[in-house]
């Protein structure tokens, strides 16, 4: 399986075709029956996700059987256009899943096919929840510490906040130099481990997944910083 994820940033008079694009482009990804899994995202200011909407940053996550499929959707699809007229910045990352636990919109997104495959180098998770409406404001009042936390982490190279809405469904987006230095912070770190403990104590949830990818490919820019890379 190929996971992909393409964050845009668009020209502040073209904000209302993003707006508009999160409607229309369900259309082509819902008759894509080449696409496995597919999500159409916003973010907060500068794609962080402890900041409030700017509503200039959207995502497009996709999933596909294999390369080749997502080659011709990169190339030729309505949406990947949409997005490239009226973006100005653009980052694209291809994703091989290593591991992957929880759901998403009450579905398995991520298929690994070689569960106890050894990988070393840079690795990317995504970590996304549904977080309960009345429990809303004690997560709020916590997520900022844990992301300020990650990105002072040793081996911490980008992150970025997504989600179907601004409020109620998010997700982290994050690449690290290695699985040492994700799980140094995952599990050692003070401000991250008192959220995770209050998010059971507290139930802030009522869905959650964390996954673990390899990354094959990416280029382009996220707020001016080139991160192209080939690991695989």
């Amino acid at each position: 399986m190929i996971v992909t994820l393409t964050i845009t940033k668009f020209r502040g008079i073209t904000i209302p075709f993003a707006f508009m694009g999160m409607a229309i482009l369900r259309i082509p990804l819902g008759l894509n029956k080449r696409c496995r899994f597919w999500k159409l995202m916003g973010s907060g200011k500068d794609a962080q996700v402890d900041q409030a909407p700017d509503y200039k940053h959207w995502a497009v996550l996709t999933t596909w059987d294999n390369r080749k499929d997502y080659d011709a959707f990169h190339q030729n699809s309505f949406v990947m256009k949409w997005f490239s007229l009226f973006g100005t910045e653009s980052f694209t990352i291809l994703l091989n899943p290593l591991s992957s636990h929880g759901l998403w919109s009450k579905k398995e997104p991520f298929k690994v096919t070689y569960s106890n495959q050894i990988h070393t180098g840079k690795i990317a998770v995504i970590t996304r929840a549904a977080i309960r409406f009345n429990k809303l404001k004690e997560f709020r009042q916590n997520i900022k510490r844990a992301a300020v936390a990650m990105r002072n982490a040793p081996g911490f190279i980008l992150s970025a906040g997504i989600g179907e809405n601004p409020f109620f469904d998010q997700a982290t987006f994050s690449i690290w130099e290695n699985a040492e230095s994700m799980k140094a912070y995952a599990y050692k770190s003070f401000d991250h481990a008192d959220v995770i403990k209050l998010t059971r104590e507290r139930k802030w949830y009522r869905e959650e997944l964390f996954a673990r990818f390899g990354i094959v490919e990416s280029w382009g820019t996220l707020n001016g910083i080139s991160i192209n890379n080939t690991n695989e």
